[in-house]
């Protein structure tokens, strides 16, 4: 039951997000870019949640700031000896690639 409380917030707590930022977008569009230039009119929610999802898919994509490769990452550093850390950080200074010892 804990679980499905804590799952419906994080979706509604997503959803709100969403929503603030189509709403900020919207905002900034509309105060923004009729000003700058003379063709662009105001955008409507839906046109400023599409706007996002473009920005997004053009600029972002989908994969967020690492993820689970991060925390894979961490796990292995966490694991290494001194030495294989020393030879890690010597490699990657040296320029031979990111993933010495794999």
């Amino acid at each position: 039951m804990k679980f499905r409380i804590r799952f419906v917030g994080k979706a509604l707590l997503v959803v709100l997000a969403i929503a603030v930022l189509g709403w900020v977008v919207m905002v900034l569009w509309n105060w923004v870019m009729p000003w700058l230039f003379v063709g662009a009119r105001e955008i409507d929610f839906a046109h400023a949640l599409g706007l996002l999802l473009l920005s997004r898919i053009l600029f972002g994509g989908f994969r967020g700031h690492g993820g689970w490769r991060e925390r894979r990452h961490w796990r292995k550093w966490e694991s290494m000896t001194p030495e294989e850390r020393e030879h890690f950080q010597t490699a990657c200074r040296s320029g031979r690639g990111r993933h010495v010892g794999d």
